[in-house]
């Protein structure tokens, strides 16, 4: 792994392997805060736009992912599905 820092940008760069596209993200400052401004392929890649939401998720190597989607959100849409899958007739009756 190496780490590069300078006055305006820091970026961690891992051996991703084969299959895995790394893009160089510069940090840079908006008024009182730091960000990063996306290139247009990442932004495509994400099927994203001006401000919606991306969630930075901490991996369990100690990197990070940039996702378009809340992944606490997808495991209660799979136990909220679970739950239509298994009352689907009470539910239906009291759609009633």
């Amino acid at each position: 792994m190496m780490v590069a820092e300078t006055a305006n940008s820091y970026y961690i760069s891992n051996n991703f392997g084969v299959g895995f596209t790394m893009v160089e993200l510069k940090v840079r400052k908006f008024g009182n805060s730091l960000g990063v401004v996306l290139p247009r392929e990442v932004i495509s890649r994400l099927n994203t736009q001006d401000g919606a939401p991306l969630y930075l998720i901490e991996a369990p190597d100690g990197g990070y992912r940039l996702v378009p989607y809340d992944p606490d959100f997808e495991t209660k849409m799979t136990k909220a599905e679970d739950i239509m899958r298994r009352y689907r007739d009470t539910l239906h009756v009291l759609a009633q």
